[in-house]
Formats: structure tokens, C-alpha cells, sequence
């Protein structure tokens, strides 16, 4: 006999809770996990809809006692069905609970209360109302108040409770004497509520699409016309004019009765997006973000199952907006990774997407004009199509590039972080009236060591990464384990300026205030965007010309247009190139030429300049040149030769514990199990996490290579399985991490 484990109530108060139901065996074949079922509940046995999210041969309890299910509705899938299948899917393949994986997917953590309109509504006949006005006034002592609503409603008989008290000032008992006397009914009316309020969006300016853009946009459409859905890289330069071609892809989507989601990385990119988006779809678009109320949030998610809305704007959780027949997912600069949760499940929205788009029949477009490694392997695997943009629009040149050598500014005295080429063109820009912009590139700053004389950066012996420098006073390397003591030399040059990075925002602002006093100056980092409408402000502010330079961190560099910028400087371009992750590589790939695009995007030429302290490095020479190609040729190689993603895939277990013994006499454990029952598998650790404590919880982990996910997938359910059977080390908990897009 089949069980299946069923919710009966789909709001996030009743995830935790399932009631068991045999499964018939005629309905076996049918029912899988998402399955809306009718179920006969309670005493009375009322029919009532739930849906299955197991399916068990183990019953719960006594099986005489458990009831069958009674049928499968007949009418068509709801959309839950959909998202409670997407749900089991992810449980399955990035390691989580079924809960776990539920209130992911529908993340509202709990029902809002719904925001009501009032409006009064007049239930007198023309005639009716005029011998009740007469009547009213011809009194020589009557009610004034009631005078002017009766007048109201002559010219206007269908009229907003808070207009009558607001703008006409008519207290409410007036009213509710109005509804006593039957002259008026009153409708409560749900009112959704709308984070993007009252948008004063510019006038839509006419763009006609050049040839490549008209090509990749019938390409998609004769494709979806014919039923193939299947997922597009659409591949373009900074500047290309990807957005528009989402815009016109959406568009024949939504010819068809069809909704669209498109994803973001950042939530400071929703404002500039959903303006653009609104000028062209109005209010069919709505938004989803973290920093909006619950309320809003709820209501969100109710517009887009009724059909109030078409296109959901927004980072990450948006992907899981309930359209009822959602036609086509777009994620725009599909290389963040952001894109990747960080909290269990540790899903990817790209391959969830993917997924999704699959059980909804949609297709899937990822745009960048830097793919990350495992879309344009696939794509060149033949799993993906390509559609790609190799002109900015109007044929605009892509800005003129410096790549300065750090070391040698040292050298000649220079030992400010502003470079004198970067000083020189910030102060042509400030004289010419153009604005500049810039990008510290922070991440990892904290986790390499390197030499300012020399620019030599201490690495592991085994694993080409760069070593991490933790407070126990050794370098320690997060792949294989390996660690040395911290020197007070340069090993390859004698220097003693050898250590971390340490200049932050606030530093430079300060830096580059003294340099250039008369300068306007905007900072954008996690201290100056703290508020709700923090990232708004400033870049409105600065697209306003309301400074003259924006300096920040990676925020500033996805996706902003401002066509007065025309210079950009990389203020420490190995800070990502150096962080003790096989990925680094990629990431300063990426963040230089996402960097560099920002700047000549108007009708002003561009220019660029990059610091570093390792100038032939490949990743920073082919970012200089947008050269997108010969980046990926070099670093493929390496992916290959080392079997990291996407030529490999890989597993991270992480074992976390209050206590420190527990973490490493379970993760020795884990180990152990591992080399026993999968002897072949690549295993590495177990070791400390890169931070070993956080909020008095350690950390250690472990990792394996394998070519094959389904191979990781089985050890997942092995070492879960294990895990539960096993009595030892009970306070320790274990998560896992598929393709893991940092650094251990």
C-alpha cells in the first residue's frame, strides 16, 4: 500500500502540520508529490481539496485507521499544484526538509491582514433622492453636513469613504445615519496594496530594435510559436540593449494570455527597472522585494493569482510568484551570484527557473554580457540556445581602457589608493561637468594576504587559491586543508608592506574629498542604504547630476545607465581575484567589465581605468578588452584540468554545532562514512570553515568532486539517512551545498 503525507491548507500556518491518506491503487499511477486531492476530513467526513507532498510506503500510525483518498479533482492543475512539485524538487537536489523547501517556495510567512476601501453607494431613485433633499433643507435648523453629501451624491453617486471624510470633512455617524435611513449602502471593497504607489513614470521614448536585437527577438518568437521552450543565454555587451529586447519577448508572451517574471540581482536595481518596464507595460508590472512589509508582500502574491498584474519585477524570491500561466522567466545578469540562496534549501535560481519553466511549459532567457561559466558551457553542450548582441546600441564604442600597475605606482612614490592616470581623468571630468563613478571592489578583502611592493599573493601549494589569514595567526587553505604560519616578509621580494586590504569606502570618500575639495561626492554602500528607499535616493540623486561622483561598492556597477558618466575607475581590482575561492577568477572577470560598462553609454565617449597589482593576470587583460571569448578559453582549462563546475560538479557538508567537539567528532564521522561507502569519490576535509565561529556556533565542512550530480545527490540521501540512524554527536546539525558559489 501507497501513503501519501497531505496539507490541507495551503497558507504558510498549516505547512508544518500533514495528514496521511492511503493511496487507492487505481489512483496510484496519477498521484505524485503536488497532486491536488479530495479528501474526506474530520468527523463528518466533509470532502475537502489538499495536496500530497510525500508519498511513503511506511504508514504513520495503524494502517486500518488511515482513510483513502477519495478522488482527484477534475477540473484543471492550480497553480499550488506547480509550486509544491517545484518545491519537492529542490528538497531533492540541494539538501532540505519538505518544509524547509515550502516556505521557500511560498514565503509568505503569514496571512496579512487584508487592507479594505470603503465606498458609499446611493440606493434612492432620482426621484426619491430629490423629496429627501427638499425635505432636508426646507428646515430651518438642518444639518449642514448632511446637506453636502446629498449634493455629493447628485453629482456622483458612487463615492470612496475616505473622500467623503477626507476631502468633504463629513463625520461618519452622518454616514452610518445615511445607511440607518436607507439612502446609501456600503461596499467594502479589497484594496490591494501597491508598493510602487503613485508612479509619475517619463514618457516611453520610441526605440526601434537594430538588426541583432529584431534577430533575437524572432528567433524567440517563432520558436515559442512552434511550442519549443527551452532556455536562451542571451548574450550581449554592456549596453546592448538587452532590455528591450526583454521588453518585446515579454510582450508576445503576454499576446497570449501568458505572465512574465523578471529577475534581478539587486534590489538597488528595482527602481531603474521597473521604471523602465512601467513606461512600457504600466500597470501590469509589480514588484517583490525584501525591504517591502509583509502586507505588501501578501497582497503582491494575491494580484499576480488574480490577474491584476502581468510581470513580477524582483530579486531572487520573486521567482516563486503564484501566475496562474506563467509563460516566460527572464533573469537579467544571470552571472550574480547572488542568485544563489544562501539559507537552506541553497538553491540556484537559474536551475530552479529552469525547472519551473519546465512544469509550467515556459521558456527561460538568461541575459549577460559576461554568462557565468555554467551557461555558456551548457550552451556550448547544446543544453541552452544562444541569442547574441556583439554592438552596443547606435553602434556606440565601448569605453578606452588603462590597466595601471599598482606596484609600480608604489615604486615611483605614489602611495595613495587614486592612482595619478585616475587622478588626471577625474580632474578633466570634474572641469569638462561629466560624472564619474568609483567601484571599490571589496569582496574577499579581508581573506588574502598579498604584497603592495611586489603584488605577490601567498597561495596554497596544492590548490592555486589563495590563502586565507585567520586570527589564530596562520594561513589556512579552505580546499585542501593545508596551513602555514603568517609571514612578516615578502617571501618572493623581502618587502615588509605585505598583509591585508584594508581601505574602506568611508577612507577613500575622505581620499578623494581632500584631492578634489569643490567635488560633489555620493557614497553607496551597506551604511548609506540601510533605509527602505536608500538605494533610490541615491541613485536618483546622482541621475538627477545632483553630484558628481558615485563611489561604492559592486551595487553601483549592475546595470545602472547614466549617460553623464564617462569615466569609470577600479579602484582594487584583486581584491575578488585574490579571495580564496575557485571562482575568483570569474568574479573579477565579471565585476571589471560589468564596471567598465557603465561608462560612455551616452552619446560621450568613455574611459576606464583599472588598478592592480597583477596587471598580465588573464582575467584583467580580457576584461579591459570586453573580450568575453578569450576570458572563458583560458579559464575553462582550468575548471577542467582542477574538475570544478561546470566541468565538474561538487558537494559541500557543513557541520555546525555550539560545541566545538561535537562539529569536528561529526564531521570526522561524516568523513568517515563517506571514504567507507563511496571509496572512488574525491573527498577533501573535514577542516574549519573560513570563519570557524559565528554567533558561538563552529563550523566545519567537507567536500566531494564527481562528474556526475546524480552521484552527490545519492551521497546527500546516504549521509542524511546515516545521520538519522546514528545517536552520536546529536547536537551537531548538517547542511549541504551543491556547486557552491563561494569560498569555504
Amino acid at each position: 500500500m501507497q501513503y501519501a503525507d497531505i496539507i490541507i491548507d495551503i497558507s504558510h500556518e498549516q505547512l508544518d502540520r500533514t495528514f496521511q491518506y492511503a493511496v487507492p491503487p487505481e489512483l496510484q499511477e496519477r498521484i505524485q508529490v503536488g497532486s491536488p486531492v479530495v479528501i474526506p476530513f474530520g468527523k463528518g467526513n466533509r470532502a475537502i481539496t489538499g495536496y500530497v507532498v510525500n508519498l511513503t510506503d511506511e504508514p504513520n500510525w495503524d494502517p486500518a485507521k488511515i482513510k483513502p483518498i477519495a478522488r482527484i479533482p477534475s477540473e484543471g492543475v492550480p497553480i499550488e499544484s506547480h509550486l509544491i512539485a517545484l518545491a519537492y524538487w529542490m528538497k531533492s537536489h540541494y539538501g532540505a526538509t519538505m518544509n524547509q523547501a515550502l516556505r521557500t517556495v511560498i514565503p509568505i510567512k503569514q496571512k496579512a491582514a487584508p487592507k479594505e476601501k470603503k465606498v458609499l453607494h446611493l440606493a434612492l431613485e432620482e426621484q426619491q433622492l430629490q423629496d429627501v433633499y427638499t425635505d432636508l433643507i426646507s428646515r430651518k435648523r438642518h444639518s449642514i453636513p448632511k446637506q453636502r453629501l446629498f449634493e455629493a451624491l447628485m453629482e456622483q453617486p458612487d463615492i470612496p469613504w475616505d473622500v467623503v471624510t477626507g476631502k468633504l470633512g463629513i463625520a461618519s455617524t452622518v454616514i452610518r445615519d445615511f445607511e440607518k435611513n436607507a439612502w446609501i449602502t456600503i461596499e467594502s471593497i479589497r484594496d490591494y496594496r501597491n508598493p510602487l504607489g503613485t508612479i509619475h513614470a517619463p514618457k516611453r521614448v520610441e526605440v526601434t530594435l537594430n538588426e541583432e536585437q529584431e534577430i533575437a527577438v524572432e528567433s524567440f518568437a517563432a520558436d515559442y510559436d512552434m511550442g519549443i521552450r527551452k532556455p536562451y543565454l542571451l548574450y550581449g555587451v554592456t549596453g546592448s540593449g538587452k532590455t528591450e529586447v526583454y521588453m518585446e519577448m515579454i510582450s508576445h508572451v503576454l499576446e497570449q494570455g501568458r505572465q512574465a517574471i523578471v529577475l534581478i540581482p539587486e534590489i538597488a536595481l528595482t527602481y531603474q527597472t521597473v521604471m523602465r518596464f512601467y513606461q512600457r507595460f504600466g500597470e501590469a508590472v509589480s514588484i517583490l522585494n525584501s525591504r517591502m512589509s509583509p502586507g505588501e508582500r501578501y497582497d503582491q502574491f494575491e494580484r499576480a493569482k488574480k490577474g491584476d498584474i502581468q510581470i513580477m519585477v524582483g530579486p531572487r524570491s520573486a521567482l516563486f510568484t503564484p501566475f496562474p500561466d506563467l509563460g516566460l522567466i527572464i533573469i537579467d545578469e544571470e552571472h550574480e551570484p547572488t542568485y544563489k540562496s544562501e539559507q537552506v534549501p541553497r538553491y540556484h535560481a537559474r536551475e530552479t527557473a529552469v525547472y519551473r519553466a519546465k512544469l509550467t511549459n515556459a521558456s527561460v532567457i538568461l541575459g549577460s554580457a559576461t554568462p557565468s561559466l555554467e551557461s555558456f558551457y551548457r550552451m556550448e553542450q547544446g543544453e541552452y540556445g544562444l541569442l547574441r548582441l556583439s554592438k552596443r546600441v547606435e553602434e556606440r564604442n565601448l569605453p578606452e581602457c588603462d590597466i595601471v600597475d599598482l606596484r609600480q605606482e608604489l615604486m615611483e612614490g605614489n602611495r595613495s589608493i587614486i592612482s595619478r592616470r585616475l587622478q588626471e581623468l577625474l580632474a578633466d571630468r570634474l572641469e569638462r561637468g561629466e560624472q564619474s563613478m568609483l567601484f571599490l571592489n571589496r569582496r574577499g578583502m579581508m581573506g588574502f594576504v598579498s604584497c603592495r611592493a611586489c603584488g605577490e599573493v601567498l597561495k596554497c601549494p596544492h590548490c592555486d587559491v589563495s590563502l586565507s589569514m585567520h586570527r589564530d595567526g596562520k594561513l589556512h587553505c579552505h580546499y585542501c586543508g593545508y596551513t602555514t604560519p603568517m609571514v612578516s616578509k615578502c617571501p618572493s621580494c623581502g618587502s615588509k608592506y605585505i598583509g591585508g586590504f584594508k581601505a574602506g569606502t568611508q577612507k577613500i570618500e575622505e581620499t578623494v574629498q581632500k584631492m578634489f575639495p569643490k567635488a560633489r561626492i555620493l557614497r553607496m554602500d551597506a551604511d548609506t542604504t540601510k533605509g527602505k528607499n536608500g538605494h533610490q535616493d541615491i541613485l536618483n540623486a546622482f541621475a538627477n547630476e545632483e553630484a558628481d561622483i558615485l563611489l561604492g561598492t559592486q551595487m553601483i556597477v549592475k546595470g545602472h545607465d547614466f549617460p553623464k558618466v564617462t569615466l569609470m575607475g577600479v579602484l582594487a581590482a584583486d581584491m575578488s581575484l585574490n579571495a580564496n575561492d575557485f571562482r575568483s577568477a570569474e568574479r573579477t572577470f565579471d565585476l571589471l567589465t560589468q564596471a567598465s560598462g557603465r561608462a560612455g553609454r551616452g552619446e560621450l565617449p568613455g574611459n576606464v581605468v583599472i588598478q592592480t597589482y597583477q596587471p598580465e593576470h588573464y582575467s584583467i587583460v580580457a576584461a579591459a578588452k570586453s573580450d568575453y571569448d578569450d576570458f572563458y578559453k583560458q579559464e575553462i582549462v582550468y575548471r577542467r584540468m582542477m574538475a570544478y563546475p561546470p566541468c565538474a560538479h561538487m558537494l559541500l557538508v557543513s557541520v555546525t554545532s555550539l560545541s566545538d567537539a561535537e562539529a569536528a567528532g561529526k564531521s570526522q564521522e561524516i568523513a568517515d562514512y563517506i571514504k567507507e561507502k563511496y571509496p572512488k569519490v574525491f573527498l577533501a576535509g573535514p577542516h574549519d570553515a573560513g570563519i570557524k565561529k559565528v554567533n558561538d556556533i563552529y563550523r566545519r565542512i567537507l567536500y566531494m568532486k564527481s562528474d556526475d550530480y546524480e552521484e552527490l545527490v545519492a551521497i546527500k540521501d546516504a549521509v542524511e539517512a546515516y545521520n538519522r540512524d546514528n545517536s552520536r554527536y546529536r547536537k551537531a546539525s548538517i547542511w549541504f551545498d551543491f556547486d557552491p558559489m563561494s569560498g569555504f
